[in-house]
């Protein structure tokens, strides 16, 4: 009976994870998609010129993917040293700020350095997701997990397409920041992988040895045998 008990708390928490990673990459893919679909309106609301419309737009993407690049080592560091979730939560709380921000901008310095800022958050949702899932469901069944994040993800941009159709472009940006706030609260019952949590208990124990070792060659401990 406990078991049983236990296994459907298990089978629920990963069907919890995978829908939250599910839509924490639709989330990423709006966003990641929301400028290229608002650019031309946005550009011309701010102010830029017809001739500049291109280089300003290049502009700013080449910002918001410096941001994917940066992100991508700074979450991958963190994720490893602090955990999936930290980073799951970290980036999609980054990214949401920038959307909700961008629709406030009014020139193109703060728009570029506002979609950098979104980028260095996108850069985290894709990857802790993934690898979270991967590292908590059992190895048969990795692939539907991994393959429900893919498809639900790639959802976002038909969302976006959608949006940008039926609001202005400063609301499309409010409304993508809004997801991600909703989704950092379905966050809160994520737990931890077990793989992870396993890695950081025997990274502890090799820390404490390397301790003891160095303690020992330093002289400060003196270990005697007695016979």
């Amino acid at each position: 009976m406990a078991a049983t008990l236990l296994h459907n708390k298990t089978n629920k928490n990963i069907i919890l994870l995978v829908l939250v990673a599910s839509l924490g990459y639709f989330v990423d893919i709006y966003d990641l998609l929301i400028f290229s679909i608002v650019r031309i309106q946005s550009l011309k609301d701010i102010g830029v010129l017809e001739r500049e419309m291109r280089q300003m737009g290049e502009y700013i993407l080449n910002m918001q993917m410096a941001g994917l690049l940066i992100g991508g080592i700074i979450w991958g560091v963190m994720g490893d040293r602090y955990g999936r979730i930290k980073v799951l939560f970290g980036s999609i709380l980054l990214y949401s700020i920038a959307n909700i921000c961008n629709g406030f901008v009014h020139d193109v310095n703060t728009y570029a350095f506002v979609r950098f800022i979104a980028g260095i958050g996108l850069a985290g949702e894709l990857g802790a997701g993934i690898t979270l899932v991967a590292e908590t469901m059992p190895k048969e069944k990795r692939g539907y997990g991994t393959m429900m994040v893919a498809v639900v993800g790639l959802f976002g941009a038909v969302a976006a397409k959608q949006v940008s159709h039926y609001f202005a472009w400063r609301a499309a940006y409010f409304v993508g920041g809004g997801l991600g706030i909703v989704l950092l609260f379905l966050r809160l019952g994520i737990f931890e992988s077990g793989m992870f949590e396993q890695a950081a208990k025997n990274a502890q124990v090799k820390k404490a040895a390397l301790v003891c070792y160095w303690a020992i060659k330093s002289g400060l401990l003196n270990i005697s045998i007695v016979s």
